[in-house]
């Protein structure tokens, strides 16, 4: 299953795309140069097979991209980060 992640601004979401179906979101809010991920959802045919971990990936490589900083509010982010601590550096500590 090859996957797309998506900024959706306009929703305040990151999308794990398969075509056209939509398998995963992480919810966020921008505060300034702060990305907030307050929850994520994978749908439930798709857990574990990597969505959520490919969502989380690709939504933090563009964090990175665009030089902002991370507030994992969400706990799969949060634990997200943990298990790959070079993500680390983008974690706001001061959240």
């Amino acid at each position: 299953m090859e996957l797309t992640v998506t900024d959706v601004p306009e929703a305040g979401r990151y999308e794990a795309r398969a075509g056209d179906r939509v398998l995963g979101l992480a919810a966020y809010q921008r505060r300034g140069d702060r990305v907030v991920f307050t929850h994520t959802e994978v749908d439930p045919d798709a857990e574990g097979s990597g969505v959520g971990s490919t969502l989380v990936g690709g939504a933090l490589d563009d964090v990175r991209a665009h030089g902002l900083r991370v507030v994992p509010l969400c706990s799969f982010v949060r634990g997200w980060v943990e298990r790959h601590p070079d993500y680390a550096d983008l974690v706001d500590q001061q959240g």
